[in-house]
């Protein structure tokens, strides 16, 4: 038996995709796809995306556009990180990809998107010179769509009034944040990566803007034993028993992806919520139980009303980094796609 089991739902991803359509007024959904589909999948979701009418594939690496390539012929790819060398150009023509461009080197043969800089403060053109030939695309990215209103209005602004004489090319800005909350934000196009796998951009329960979940993650109990009073569990004796205590230890680690800082979150074990107790190790975790569970008891570690967004919170992080984090090497689970 696998020590846990991630499920990905491919019909979650194409509702979301067509959740995003209906507040979209129009602007066409580009689908992030980077870092293989965020722990998800990339070919897996990609296909799905597509198929509920995004237009486009927004990667971050010309290696991962060149595997969605092999897959999906004739889909528009865009590779949003910088091609560094000439061995990459080179790939990127023959795959027949587009490029996003921070300078004003223009590689040839290749349709471009130039990259402003409207507050990000990373990549990008300080200001825009006019757009030579093979420049399809103007964008910048959004600094804090999910947090800060006024600076977001203030790069919406930006961006409009450096790319107005540009109409005729396609503007694009928004991220998932964006794209939910800031309509002027969405312009032409919106480039999508959380939303579409069902997770919030705001920390907060997905669902409240009509988002479904993707990603399930579980295993089971390995083993369950009575602490007697003052006994404790795992390294450090961070747990000590105060009273006769039944705890489960479930097969997941930090090596897994179960983070260390994640002691304290809450799981389901038999349905019901459970808190992880002790330190995490690199290869299990302890949960305190309310009585004798038998070895095999199904543990949901995301899922099924446990939110990644609720173990980000008690991990001080987001739920981007956590779902990234995930060990998808067969060795350590069992990934399986369902299309509900």
């Amino acid at each position: 038996m696998q020590r846990s089991e991630l499920t990905i739902d491919l019909g979650a991803i194409r509702r979301n995709v067509r959740r995003l359509h209906d507040v979209l007024e129009g602007a066409a959904l580009w689908a992030v796809v980077k870092a293989d589909g965020y722990g998800h999948g990339a070919v897996d979701v990609a296909g799905a995306a597509l198929g509920a009418g995004a237009s486009m594939l927004c990667v971050a690496t010309v290696a991962e556009a060149v595997e969605l390539r092999e897959e999906y012929r004739e889909a528009r790819i865009l590779v949003m990180g910088p091609a560094a060398t000439s061995r990459e150009i080179a790939l990127a023509r023959e795959a027949r990809l587009e490029l996003v461009v921070s300078d004003e080197e223009i590689p040839e043969g290749i349709p471009v998107h130039l990259k402003l800089d409207t507050g990000m403060g990373r990549w990008g053109l300080s200001e825009l010179f006019g757009p030579p030939r093979g420049v399809v695309g103007l964008m910048s990215h959004l600094a804090s769509a999910d947090s800060d209103a006024d600076f977001t209005h203030v790069q919406i602004e930006r961006f409009r009034e450096a790319t107005e004489p540009y109409r005729h090319l396609t503007r694009h800005l928004a991220n998932s944040a964006g794209a939910l909350r800031f309509p002027d934000a969405r312009f032409d196009a919106v480039r999508c990566g959380i939303a579409i796998y069902g997770l919030s951009p705001f920390a907060r329960d997905p669902g409240e803007d009509g988002l479904e979940p993707a990603l399930a993650w579980t295993s089971r109990l390995a083993h369950a034993r009575l602490l007697a009073t003052g006994e404790s569990t795992g390294y450090g004796r961070r747990f000590v028993g105060e009273r006769p205590t039944w705890i489960g230890i479930v097969p997941v680690g930090y090596a897994d992806g179960f983070r260390r800082d994640l002691v304290g979150t809450e799981v389901r074990v038999a349905g019901e919520l459970r808190r992880a107790v002790g330190t995490v190790s690199m290869d299990a975790f302890a949960v305190e139980l309310d009585r004798e569970l038998p070895v095999g008891t199904p543990v949901t570690l995301i899922g099924h009303g446990v939110l990644a967004e609720d173990h980000a919170r008690v991990a001080g992080t987001i739920n981007y980094e956590l779902v990234c984090g995930i060990n998808r090497n067969p060795a350590r689970a069992r990934r399986v796609v369902l299309d509900s």
